[in-house]
């Protein structure tokens, strides 16, 4: 038999100074929040206008038949959503306390499940929806066994399965368990304890009965004395979100890393949650929200969306089935709105961000002068481009906003890859957009790759650029053609610039070397051309009779893909040379050149070239010497890139 270990509880005091309430500010909307960020983020702008839609809906009553409850404020409300890593959100009175109630159940049946094990409780407790309400004495004939854990007569037999020596070793247990899905010490509520105890007549006759058809082995003062208890402790919005991430993690508290229940146990957990949860409104529950929950009659509502996060509402405003008017609005909402229904076909989840990388890790093909690779080396780190994977649904989008809202501090440029993305979902559209309308209100350049292949999202972008809600972005066929876009958006911002003008010929790299009667000779030879933009120089299977050297604009190198597209190899800048092995072989073109913008670039036929050797000896070897330094240097960076990136992983694909 498992026993769920209890860690020595620390004295009162501490434990109290341990379950004050952080500081929360309220905003100028009103709206209580944690202390405020540098911009709220869209997914707790989202829980604000929640907070804002339901505040007003007054429906509903708050319990009354354990006296100490009627005390509670009607007005209070508070929504929290904890995600499966450990972040919170929250809104509202998301740290105010009150008694957790039924909401105890489903976390005290996964006690029992651990320590009798499953066969050993189904023999007691059924799971059967009952279609009735939560005090109802609903047993099954001849065996007297409770429908399910989830009603009180469940949870009464449930909470007599917990081992331990004696009822104080079992209460602590059960505290021991409670705080460690709380992840923080938890107080018991003294005066709802004492009301709940004195006017649980129907809750008696329940233990009595149980007793009676031989589903407690003991008489029935002791379960229902920690059965009072357990629902008495004191929890907050905050708590119940965090509780139910840790289901929702398959039992491991997003935070603190301590497992609270076996993995086995957790879907039996779950499943009890979905299908009888909700009492009487199971069914319609299930229908229209879709995921497991629990209400408690304190107002408390705890769901769990595995795999992603859970969920606290807090709202003592009951409707007539024992729900929380506004918790059930906003888990319907949420459900609706960010289509969190459980049974939604989904592909298998991915981490939604797949690779990052900076100026430092990846550079376009576009070859730059060393006052250009200087500029960008400084700036690397202003330019993030992300890529992206799998289906963006509300889970994914959220880790996704999540980093780039702590990471855009100080980038210039932010580019997504959207390549890999499967789908879109309208609310990942929403937020992604809201993101973004922050983003250029700082001042951030942002892009796309492969926005093409997701209309819904390009629809909503477009649609905000028409607005003016932020400035138009570029799109960009490939991740070469969004790191060119960055490093020119660097550049322009820098001191230091590209070239301007004609670069004289001897100052060109290939021609370093060369004596001062070499450098005239070779002028003598060459032949300057004046290039138009998108004129091609080269064509793929020309004769390789010449050398080239450009002085002067772009010039861009394609190579023929298996489907007879072109694909940019590099991009040629002032100083540099192709055709090369026109002066070691003679052979055919194998790539296509073309001037990018206006540009001049000097020719040097191979047989001017030989001709010339047998007055300049050492001039073809001085020549071919200045195209090696060239190409070493060129080798050194396409080297360093390879390294960055097999040290970060898969690279970035172009």
């Amino acid at each position: 038999m498992r026993r769920l270990r209890v860690a020595p509880r620390p004295p009162r005091s501490d434990r109290q100074a341990a379950r004050a309430p952080a500081p929360i500010l309220r905003s100028h909307a009103g709206v209580r929040s944690p202390s405020p960020t540098r911009l709220r983020s869209p997914i707790a702008r989202y829980l604000d206008a929640l907070y804002a839609r339901f505040r007003a809906l007054e429906d509903g009553q708050v319990a009354t038949y354990i006296p100490e409850l009627g005390k509670a404020d009607p007005s209070w409300f508070g929504l929290c959503i904890a995600t499966v890593d450990g972040h919170v959100y929250e809104v509202g009175d998301s740290q105010i306390a009150f008694t957790i109630q039924s909401i105890s159940k489903p976390f005290v049946y996964g006690l029992a499940l651990e320590d009798r094990g499953p066969t050993a409780v189904l023999e007691r407790i059924g799971v059967e929806p009952t279609g009735e309400a939560f005090n109802e004495i609903s047993l099954e004939s001849g065996s007297g066994r409770p429908r399910n854990p989830l009603i009180n007569a469940g949870a009464i037999a449930a909470t007599a399965l917990v081992a331990g020596h004696g009822p104080e070793d079992r209460w602590a247990r059960i505290t021991a368990m409670f705080e460690a899905y709380a992840g923080r010490s938890l107080a018991l509520d003294e005066a709802v304890y004492r009301s709940e105890s004195e006017t649980g007549h129907r809750n008696r006759a329940i233990g009595h009965m149980l007793r009676n058809f031989g589903i407690l082995d003991e008489a029935p003062d002791v379960p229902l004395d920690l059965y009072f208890r357990q629902c008495s402790l004191s929890v907050t919005c905050r708590d119940l979100a965090l509780m139910a991430a840790t289901l929702a993690s398959g039992g491991v508290h997003p935070r603190t890393r301590e497992r609270t229940i076996s993995a086995d146990h957790v879907d039996e957990v779950l499943s009890v949650m979905t299908t009888c949860g909700m009492y009487d409104a199971a069914g319609e529950w299930l229908y229209r929200v879709g995921f497991p929950a629990k209400s408690g009659v304190a107002g408390g509502v705890l769901a769990v969306l595995p795999g992603q996060f859970g969920i606290g509402v807090f709202s003592p405003r009951l409707d007539a089935r024992g729900n929380s008017v506004r918790g059930v609005a906003v888990c319907s909402a949420l459900s609706n709105e960010l289509e969190l229904h459980s049974l939604r076909a989904a592909r298998a989840a991915l981490s939604p961000i797949r690779a990052r990388f900076d100026l430092s890790r990846a550079t376009s093909r576009r070859t730059r002068s060393a006052a250009e690779r200087e500029a960008l080396a400084k700036e690397a780190e202003r330019v993030a481009l992300y890529q992206l994977q799998g289906d963006l649904s509300f889970a994914a989008i959220e880790r996704v906003i999540r980093r780039l809202d702590s990471d855009r501090d100080g980038l210039r440029c932010l580019v997504l890859d959207l390549d890999s993305v499967h789908e879109v979902s309208d609310p990942a559209c929403r937020l992604m957009g809201e993101l973004f309308a922050d983003a250029a209100g700082t001042g951030l350049a942002f892009g796309f790759v492969g926005l093409d292949r997701h209309s819904s999202l390009a629809r909503r972008l477009g649609e905000s650029v028409a607005a003016g809600t932020f400035p138009h972005f570029p799109r960009f066929p490939d991740v070469d053609a969004a790191l060119e876009w960055c490093e020119e958006q660097i550049l322009a911002a820098s001191d230091s610039t590209a070239f301007v003008g004609e670069l004289p010929l001897e100052a060109h790299e290939a021609l370093r070397g060369l004596a001062p009667e070499e450098l005239l000779h070779v002028a003598a030879l060459a032949e300057r051309r004046e290039l138009s933009a998108r004129e091609v120089v080269i064509r793929e299977g020309d004769p390789a009779d010449a050398l080239f050297l450009l002085v002067a604009g772009r010039l861009d190198v394609f190579a023929t893909s298996p489907t007879g597209q072109l694909r940019r190899l590099t991009t040629l800048a002032p100083g540099m040379s192709f055709g090369e092995s026109a002066l070691l072989e003679r052979g055919t073109r194998t790539a296509l050149v073309r001037a990018e913008e206006p540009s001049v670039c000097w020719t040097l036929g191979r047989d001017a070239l030989e001709a010339a050797t047998t007055t300049h000896p050492r001039l073809l070897a001085a020549l071919l010497g200045g195209l090696l330094r060239s190409a070493i240097g060129i080798n050194a960076r396409l080297t360093r890139e390879v390294a960055a990136v097999r040290a970060g992983g898969r690279g970035p694909e172009r």
